[in-house]
């Protein structure tokens, strides 16, 4: 996996769910689509390098909708 485009995707959806009103809705949503579209290798390579990294080059608020709701590996 390509961390750099993991992390360049990630931060678009990112940007896309900033734009919500309701904060506590769009980290829930950011999560949940990386959940549901991403396929399990991405998800557990982006999660390794935010392990690895401390989530270097990713931005806050995906960081935010990790910490949250991307702890606990989607099926």
């Amino acid at each position: 996996m390509n961390t750099e485009h993991l992390v360049r995707m990630a931060n678009q959806i990112g940007s896309f769910f900033s734009t919500m009103p309701d904060r506590e809705q769009a980290l829930a949503d950011l999560a949940s689509h990386i959940r549901r579209f991403w396929e399990p290798r991405m998800r557990k390579a982006f999660l390794d390098h935010i392990d690895q990294t401390g989530g270097e080059g990713v931005d806050a608020i995906v960081l935010e909708a990790v910490s949250r709701h991307l702890q606990v590996p989607a099926a």
